[in-house]
């Protein structure tokens, strides 16, 4: 055996057990902590907005439900949306008052041009929209259709995703739903040859219609 290398190693082990024995609390105490993100100016909705449409999403504010109907009408003549599937009865209940024409089941789904959905909350810091299978949309209705239109309440926006999860643990408790993720902006991949393309795997265009409910 070398002696060397053994009394090295000794030497190392021994400064390791050292340095067990005088652990610190804070082992670099003159480091400053700082937050994850700056302070923001602006308002939670407008950060919302920003990042939503950096990232390809488009918003709608809605300042009532008839404005909200309003941005609906609008967006389907924009996009010839023939066929709209919504399967949430809160959304439905919203919506037939108005009259404004929906498919509320499966039939000619394979069909669909648009899907409306519901979320859990809005995400502020990155536009992101946390979605779950906790309501009738499940999983498909905000993937398969070639547009995902996100029906959101203003009181459902958080800064954070720390925030949004604390807000589900407080909604759900220990009966969590099995599906919880985010959709930040369309579909997109950039594997065929490192070229963006949006729709590869879910809706190519994301609308967020957000109704005010602060008043």
């Amino acid at each position: 055996m070398n002696v060397k290398n053994s009394s090295s190693k000794e030497q190392m082990l021994g400064k390791i057990r050292q340095a067990l024995v005088q652990k610190s609390e804070n082992p670099h105490p003159k480091f400053k902590k700082t937050p994850l993100y700056h302070e923001e100016d602006e308002l939670v909705d407008v950060t919302f907005a920003r990042e939503l449409t950096a990232v390809g999403g488009k918003f709608l504010y809605c300042d009532g439900e008839i404005n909200l109907i309003e941005n609906l009408i609008h967006l389907t003549e924009e996009n010839n949306i023939k066929k709209i599937f919504t399967w949430e009865k809160g959304i439905q209940d919203l919506l037939n008052p108005y009259g404004f024409p929906i498919h509320t089941n499966e039939v000619e789904f394979d069909a669909a041009d648009a899907g409306i959905t519901s979320c859990e909350v809005l995400i502020a810091r990155n536009g992101s929209i946390m979605v779950s299978n906790a309501n009738a949309s499940g999983r498909r209705l905000g993937i398969y259709p070639p547009i995902h239109i996100v029906i959101a309440k203003a009181s459902q926006m958080v800064w954070d995703i720390k925030d949004a999860l604390s807000y589900m643990q407080r909604r759900y408790g220990n009966q969590m739903p099995t599906m919880v993720s985010t959709v930040t902006g369309p579909s997109r991949t950039a594997d065929i040859e490192k070229r963006l393309v949006l729709g590869a795997h879910g809706p190519k265009e994301l609308y967020v219609l957000l109704l005010e409910d602060r008043f």
